[in-house]
């Protein structure tokens, strides 16, 4: 690394980004309530004083700069702001333009989540004004002969003043500022106060190094650290956890400046995360492409030796990379870039920053906490590609087959589809789409719902889950709108239900069930049937179809790209352990045999899965006849004891070397129970009564006619959710939670 870079260097190449992509720039102490002497230059990223406390501020000082802020506790750049809502909403009186200025600056709860989230529906669903209309003078006659003096029947008018314009981008002004400084005094204890008093004290007075404002609201906030030599090349992410740290104290003492945040940025200039203001350090996520074309490697720092030829591997502002030809790391197959260019030009281009903010951005409310949740980089890049897919195969010369978005597990497809369905039912060449989100087992249906409802802000409406078949009649016989639940199975059979064309068939776990277009003969009825992909489409004639899954099939007689469409995006688990989004998977043979003869071992019948694709899920394990032998075998006493022991040894050996958590994963409910009961008799101290204590748990579904012995085990939705919460919890005692296979 070159021995003048520093992190006021990387500030410099910051906000020379910052230029590049269009936006204005002042440094923090013009803009500062003590200006410095007029004449005073600076250039970009180059070192200015500590502006000195408000209260010492000369009273003759000069006032008249627009940006201008009357203390260290003003947040909002309130010149821009009121010239930006004046100009957005042209019409609306100064009055209520006024009025809607107080309701941004003003922020009235004392939870600092509440007021950002209140802010965020300000900014997607504008700020509600009433006004009066002035009416022509009425005549005589109209008056019925009153005095015309009074108000002439003028009209009350209901408006939204908007803060941002998505429409028109160059009706936003986008500003990024360095060395803002903001001193707030915390003793009135509700987020957002703004008073410019010094007695506040060191606590509650920082420096963020940058601020990127549009239309005078801070709406990201960008902390830098001095690039280090011993970058990790296997964690880059982790010389950048001080900077996290930091904006945990930022939030603490001047909390008011996170009031209007929508994005929290760390960088090093080599590695670079981006966050909202719940996400956790773990959440904080690289951005990896600027136009979702090309995907960046993280650049590695070398010593300051040049590299032969002196080329590929000087970068003027960040020093010597390890960069191969063609600009690529040494045996790998992307360019690299330095990450905080690339999550610069990539999240923070004027059209997609604003993209980003109205469609990417959402609060999760379970009623007890919030989390606030944005978009990585996959997520965003498909679900912009899934719905251009959606208008073209939606229009009357389209196929119906929208495409294969093909994320892999634990990367979040669930809120990839949440985004999706957000922005499908906002487009206008949708005209208020149905979307009928689909799966092909009842707890499935009920877990996407649960994050489509949380989530309900993204989708402007409440989801509905179909309780029967009649019930999904009912609800997908309407004119439009609406997002409906249901399983796959309740299709099978009947008549259309609707031949619009502004329906959306979305299907989770994709590569499943949906096939069989083809009549086959059913051997026990003698009758001819098909699969439920025909069904489905006999249903809803003219719907368009999306397929989300982590395992696409393609095989000769079951394709999922054949049935919905090509591959709108692709995110393996390369990727995914790449950017952190998921843990790499190692696995270790360690085997319990059965030792049956060859009398004792099970038949299965290999055309069981097509005999009953039709079926639900609870009628196909009933109809398992031959697997109940097998589940009797792997679940003997003697089998699950061994697997017990094994179990808790491999693990307690594991956390000596590194901290983590387990999931087992059996056969049956019965096998959970007895393989619990197992680990229990081992280690008694990992057992407790309480849902909120203990290291080992069961998360399985059941009912009051299940044996008494898994009573104990049989839990709620709520409290079942309640023990994944905790499971997730890296802090948390639960360490080992045991689920029935999926």
């Amino acid at each position: 690394m070159s021995a003048g870079m520093n992190e006021s260097a990387l500030e410099q190449a910051a906000l020379d980004w910052f230029l590049e992509l269009g936006y204005e720039y002042v440094h923090g102490a013009h803009i500062a309530p003590d200006l410095p002497a007029p004449g005073a230059a600076r250039q970009a990223g180059g070192e200015s004083p500590e502006p000195a406390c408000a209260s010492a501020r000369p009273a003759d000082a000069d006032r008249s700069h627009a940006d201008r802020r009357d203390d260290y506790g003003q947040i909002v750049l309130v010149g821009r702001l009121r010239d930006a809502l004046t100009r957005i909403n042209s019409g609306v009186p100064d009055d209520a333009i006024e009025g809607a200025l107080r309701m941004v600056t003003r922020p009235d709860s004392p939870s600092l989540i509440v007021n950002n989230r209140a802010f965020h529906r300000m900014i997607t669903d504008g700020i509600p004004v009433e006004y009066r209309l002035p009416s022509p003078r009425p005549s005589p006659r109209e008056r019925g002969g009153k005095d015309a003096a009074g108000d002439g029947g003028s009209e009350i008018k209901h408006d939204l003043v908007r803060l941002l314009d998505n429409d028109n981008i160059d009706n936003n002004e986008f500003l990024v500022v360095n060395q803002f400084t903001v001193i707030e005094d915390l003793s009135a204890g509700q987020a957002g106060k703004k008073n410019p008093a010094c007695a506040a004290g060191a606590a509650g007075r920082r420096r963020p190094d940058i601020v990127v404002f549009v239309n005078g609201l801070p709406l990201a906030v960008i902390e830098l650290k001095n690039p280090v030599k011993d970058v990790d090349e296997r964690d880059p992410k982790k010389a950048l956890r001080p900077a996290y740290n930091q904006f945990q104290t930022y939030k603490a003492d001047i909390p008011g400046l996170f009031v209007y945040n929508e994005l929290l940025v760390i960088s090093d200039g080599f590695a670079a995360l981006a966050g909202t203001l719940t996400s956790g350090w773990d959440r904080f996520m690289p951005w990896r492409t600027i136009s979702g074309a090309e995907h960046y490697l993280h650049p590695i720092p070398l010593p300051p030796t040049p590299l032969p030829g002196g080329e590929g591997g000087t970068n003027s502002s960040l020093g010597p990379l390890q960069l191969g030809e063609g600009g690529q790391r040494p045996g790998e197959g992307c360019t690299a870039k330095p990450a905080l260019e690339v999550l610069l030009k990539g999240v923070f281009e004027r059209h997609r920053f604003l993209d980003y903010i109205f469609n990417f951005v959402t609060f999760e409310d379970d009623g007890k906490e919030i989390a606030k949740k944005a978009a990585a980089y996959h997520q965003y890049w498909a679900v912009n590609k899934a719905v251009e897919c959606t208008v073209e195969a939606s229009r009357p010369d389209g196929d119906r087959r929208i495409g294969v978005v093909w994320h892999t597990q634990g990367s979040g497809k669930s809120l990839s589809m949440a985004f999706y369905g957000g922005k499908v039912i906002k487009h206008p060449a949708m005209e208020n789409p149905t979307l009928v989100v689909i799966t092909d087992r009842n707890d499935l249906d009920d877990q996407l719902f649960g994050t489509f409802s949380v989530n309900s802000d993204l989708l402007r409406q409440t989801p509905v889950q179909a309780e029967s078949r009649e019930h999904l009649k009912d609800l997908l016989r309407v004119a439009s709108g609406g997002v409906v639940f249901t399983t796959l199975q309740k299709f099978e059979g009947g008549d259309a239900l609707s031949d619009r064309r502004n329906i959306v068939v979305i299907a989770d776990e994709a590569h499943r069930s949906h096939y069989g277009f083809s009549a086959r003969l059913d051997k026990k009825s003698g009758e001819i049937k098909y699969g439920m992909a025909k069904y489905l489409r006999d249903t809803l004639p003219n719907a368009s179809f999306i397929g989300f899954t982590g395992t696409p099939i393609e095989l000769d007689d079951k394709s999922t790209p054949a049935v919905f469409g090509d591959y709108i995006d692709k995110y393996d688990i390369l990727r995914a352990v790449e950017d952190h989004a998921t843990v790499p998977i190692y696995y270790e043979s360690r085997l319990a045999k059965l030792e049956l003869s060859e009398e004792e071992k099970p038949r299965i019948d290999p055309e069981f899965e097509e005999i009953t694709e039709g079926e639900e899920e609870e009628e196909k394990h009933k109809l398992k006849t031959k697997w109940a032998a097998l589940e009797a075998m792997v679940g003997t006493e003697k089998r699950i004891g061994l697997v017990a022991r094994d179990v808790v040894d491999h693990f307690e050996k594991r956390l000596q070397a590194m901290d983590g958590k387990a999931m087992i994963v059996c056969m049956s409910r019965r096998i959970c129970v007895e393989m619990y009961n197992a680990i229990t008799r081992l280690r008694p101290q990992w057992h407790s009564d309480d849902d909120e204590k203990g290291v080992l748990k069961i998360v399985m579904s059941g009912s009051a006619s299940d044996e008494p012995s898994w009573q104990s085990h049989i839990r709620t939705k709520a409290a079942r959710e309640a023990i994944a919460k905790r499971f997730k919890d890296s802090e948390d005692g639960l360490k080992v939670v045991i689920v029935r296979d999926m």
